[in-house]
């Protein structure tokens, strides 16, 4: 297995407990101790990390400063770490493109669960190109492009269009899009959805009107 992760936490302990169970599991590590050596591990390494495992507070520069500056330039899946456990939080990590968000304290198992849930989604490979009324979805590239132009898109976001795209004219529960999407049992608000969903739209630009709220439902993506 030749995926690299980048833990970045200042407590030891911490990275030390999630280093071990994801080595367990064949993972190659590389780690950070605070904001500032996060961001030069990244730049020295970006090739090959496949997914970052980012602490919110820390020493010099926070999670949410890193979170920015490798967004800038790179889609790598990101997994926030936060003891606040707030909603808000939340919320904000979702509007800056984090793809998981979990709270302090949490099971390592659980971690290395959605660790391998993500890269498994993001490893799976078709040739299959369509196109939704000027919508051109690559899943082998993992992009989406409208009328020729790549869209930016965190993994959830382009997760969560391909799922709306793929069932056009279905009107679609956020409960539904939770278990389809997030894939895991998602405890937080579903107004999780609607944050991923006001910032895909305004990414498709006119075509955002394809997104239809279905008003006491969900969504749905409807070109007609």
């Amino acid at each position: 297995m030749n995926n690299y992760i980048l833990i970045v936490d200042d407590e030891q302990r911490m990275r030390k407990l999630i280093k071990d169970f994801l080595i367990a599991k064949g993972y190659n590590i590389l780690e950070a101790e605070d904001g500032e050596k996060a961001l030069q591990v990244f730049e020295e390494n970006q090739t090959k990390i496949e997914l970052v495992i980012l602490d919110v507070m820390m020493p010099k520069l926070d999670g949410w400063s890193v979170l920015r500056q490798i967004r800038q330039n790179s889609k790598v899946p990101i997994i926030m770490l936060t003891a606040r456990g707030e909603e808000q939080d939340e919320l904000f990590g979702f509007e800056l493109g984090v793809d998981e968000y979990i709270s302090k304290p949490f099971s390592p198992k659980i971690l290395v669960a959605r660790v391998e849930a993500i890269l498994k989604r993001t490893k799976s490979e078709t040739k299959e190109i369509k196109e939704y009324a000027g919508i051109k979805i690559d899943k082998e590239g993992r992009t989406i492009t409208v009328d020729g132009k790549t869209l930016e898109l965190s993994l959830r976001e382009y997760e969560l269009l391909v799922y709306l795209v793929e069932n056009e004219n279905i009107a679609l529960s956020r409960d539904k899009i939770l278990n389809n999407v997030w894939n895991y049992d998602y405890y937080g608000d579903s107004r999780t959805i609607d944050s991923h969903i006001k910032k895909i739209r305004h990414k498709l630009g006119k075509k955002g009107k394809y997104i239809k709220t279905i008003r006491g439902v969900g969504y749905k993506f409807e070109t007609k």
